[in-house]
């Protein structure tokens, strides 16, 4: 039992955003709580790559986290992101956030515009990846949460903040 409850915490503890294979869980309750809920978040902003985001983030609202999962059945931060790019915006990046970082050029943090990239050191190894829907404020999938709007200003993302990419043309 011990051995179990360690295993258990040892597997929780290392696990990151990455594209690995997806782990089981009960998708009726998942599934439940996807059809009920509405996503807070109503943008400010009318442009056109905002409005196809917003519009990716009522269809992604709240789906779990599954590690590997590019599915509202569930999704990891990086299959998130390669999906709304290709659904958004008919431009496909590579699915792990390893690779995503290479792409687009590098841009500065007060620079980022509806659209762009935005990467997190969240670990040992381990790399996070969302999306700016308007100024200051980016979609990403959450371990707790499941897919969500997170302010960029706040602390924990603050400190964890790597870089920025911009892919779409300007």
């Amino acid at each position: 039992m011990f051995k179990a409850a360690l295993l258990l915490i040892s597997i929780t503890l290392l696990t990151g955003c990455s594209s690995k294979k997806s782990l089981t869980y009960n998708t009726d309750r998942v599934k439940t709580e996807h059809q009920v809920t509405q996503p807070p978040y109503k943008p400010k902003s009318k442009n056109w790559i905002t409005t196809s985001l917003y519009k990716e983030y009522k269809k992604w609202y709240k789906t779990p986290f599954r590690l590997g999962g590019m599915t509202q059945d569930g999704v990891d931060c990086s299959g998130l992101i390669h999906t709304i790019y290709k659904d958004a915006f008919g431009i496909e990046i590579p699915r792990t956030t390893r690779e995503q970082v290479l792409r687009g050029h590098k841009i500065s943090k007060n620079s980022t515009k509806e659209g762009d990239l935005v990467f997190f050191k969240t670990g040992y190894n381990k790399r996070h990846i969302g999306i700016i829907i308007e100024e200051g404020k980016f979609i990403h999938t959450s371990q707790k949460h499941g897919v969500i709007v997170s302010q960029l200003s706040n602390p924990y993302w603050q400190s964890t903040y790597w870089q920025s990419r911009r892919i779409l043309p300007e």
